[in-house]
């Protein structure tokens, strides 16, 4: 999870995830979706499917990432955010 508060306007956190496969990438979109709403919060949109290996959720002030590795090294937001602070990072 990267803080970009302070580099973007449009929002306070990324969250950026990896899934091995098409059902890793649905599962975990599935999940976040699901906890969430169980928190009554929806996403005020989603863009992606797993196909493209890209999925977004919109949260407002938290962005969910959801990518494919390939996609996830294409796009390398990562990287493109280095200087954002890494508020929690898990491997």
């Amino acid at each position: 999870m990267l803080d970009v508060r302070g580099y973007v306007g449009f929002a306070d956190f990324f969250v950026i995830m990896s899934g091995g496969s098409a059902r890793q990438l649905d599962a975990i979109k599935e999940e976040v979706v699901s906890k969430l709403k169980k928190e009554k919060v929806a996403p005020l949109r989603y863009e992606g499917s797993t196909a493209s290996g890209w999925l977004l959720l919109d949260y407002g002030d938290v962005i969910v990432h959801i990518f494919a590795p390939e996609q996830r090294e294409y796009y390398q937001l990562d990287e493109l955010w280095a200087e954002a602070e890494k508020v929690l990072h898990i491997q």
